[in-house]
């Protein structure tokens, strides 16, 4: 199973509409500080601030190159935060199969 503080900085990186947007967007492909920037509306510093939330949770990746500071997506906390969702959804899903084939039976025996 994966580690709480893991799922703790991914899943407090994922509840800003900001920085999904950012990783959206780099699911296109890699960009720059800049070029994120842009579309959000925002100043390279209030941008930066938001990709080192993303790259403390490990779900970007940054890498320094000429004047720029070039962003890709990271898969490793995405895949952590996907096996935490899938334990969940099939414990959810055993318990709602447990309850349905509950009450199937116990509308046959109130027939």
């Amino acid at each position: 199973m994966v580690h709480q503080d893991v799922l703790d900085r991914a899943f407090a990186a994922l509840s800003d509409s900001t920085r999904r947007g950012i990783l959206t967007r780099l699911g296109e492909g890699p960009a720059t500080i800049g070029e994120l920037a842009v579309p959000a509306g925002m100043s390279l510093t209030g941008l930066k601030k938001h990709v080192q939330v993303l790259e403390d949770a490990g779900l970007v990746t940054t890498e320094k190159v000429g004047r720029s500071r070039q962003c890709s997506l990271g898969t490793e906390r995405l895949d952590d935060v996907m096996a935490w969702i899938t334990f969940y959804q099939g414990l959810w899903e055993r318990r709602l199969d447990g309850l349905e084939a509950y009450f199937t039976l116990k509308k046959g025996l109130d027939k």
